[in-house]
């Protein structure tokens, strides 16, 4: 089913995989498939990194999670790839019967000029719109795109962005007020499309330094109550503190009346799954 279909029925819950590159990776992914198919989640994303391998394990994952019976997103980037090349992959997808698909722009590698026809996220929109009814998703970055000058011009490239998209999935972010601002913002600039809150807890303290890198800063609020969670109890004290604020997070954002929750799962279940239950019993 297409995810707006599924936002338009009601809050969604969703996961984020990659695919594995290795056997003892895709032992580990069976395992969390299997744990969280049991949440019943509305739809389940699958990231790409870019060449034509990683494009090959994510159709491969794609399919077969569909093939389960689950709705499957296949993400889609910019980066390193030509219009011909993404023509013949959103036709694979169509011809399987995949009816979602996230656009990107994608990550240039460290050091390295960007490369492929493609430069951002609109351009591929047109591509996905070419292909055939499918449902296309976009990101959101609640502090603002880490390339992005400032969160007045992000905005408006994003309204622009989300404007000929159907829904937008946000980088985790660890304050309500973050989602509440961005809808905001996006309202002020006539856009109303659904924009679904992407989680992540901070389970160690060298997360810290990692989430920042990607463009979600831990707010020092939160850094403090981690930083007196080790002094307390060490690694496992962080964990759990860390799985308790996301908890308060999502439990705000549905106070907020977010339209849907997306968990981003590393290919691990066990936060994911200590969070929805504490919030759908």
């Amino acid at each position: 089913m297409r995810v707006d279909e599924l936002v338009a029925r009601g809050r969604t819950r969703s996961f984020e995989f990659f695919p594995p590159k290795g056997e003892e990776e895709r032992l580990v992914l069976e395992t969390t498939l299997v744990e969280l198919e049991g949440l019943a989640p509305s739809f389940v994303s699958v990231t790409y990194r870019g060449g034509e391998a990683s494009r090959q394990r994510t159709f491969d994952l794609v399919t077969s999670i569909e093939a389960k019976g689950l709705t499957a997103m296949a993400h889609l980037i910019c980066v390193g790839n030509g219009r011909a090349e993404m023509r013949e992959l959103l036709a694979r997808y169509v011809e399987a019967g995949v009816e979602n698909v996230m656009a990107l722009g994608g990550d240039t590698p460290s050091g390295e000029a960007p490369s492929g026809e493609l430069r951002y996220a609109s351009e591929l929109i047109e591509l996905v719109r070419e292909a055939g009814p499918l449902c296309v998703g976009v990101g959101a970055h609640p502090q603002g795109h880490p390339r992005s000058p400032d969160r007045a011009s992000d905005r408006r490239r994003l309204a622009d962005k989300l404007r000929l998209a159907d829904f937008a999935v946000t980088q985790f972010f660890f304050e309500p007020e973050e989602w509440t601002r961005l809808v905001l913002e996006l309202a002020e600039l006539g856009v109303d499309k659904p924009v679904l809150a992407g989680i992540m807890p901070v389970t160690t303290l060298s997360g810290i330094a990692r989430m920042a890198q990607m463009g979600a800063a831990v707010p020092d609020w939160l850094v403090e109550r981690l930083e007196a969670a080790h002094a307390r109890g060490g690694p496992g004290a962080v964990r759990a503190e860390g799985v308790r604020a996301a908890t308060e997070l999502c439990e705000a954002l549905l106070d907020e009346d977010v339209p849907g929750l997306h968990f981003y799962t590393l290919n691990r279940s066990s936060a994911t799954r200590e969070i929805h239950r504490a919030l759908f019993p």
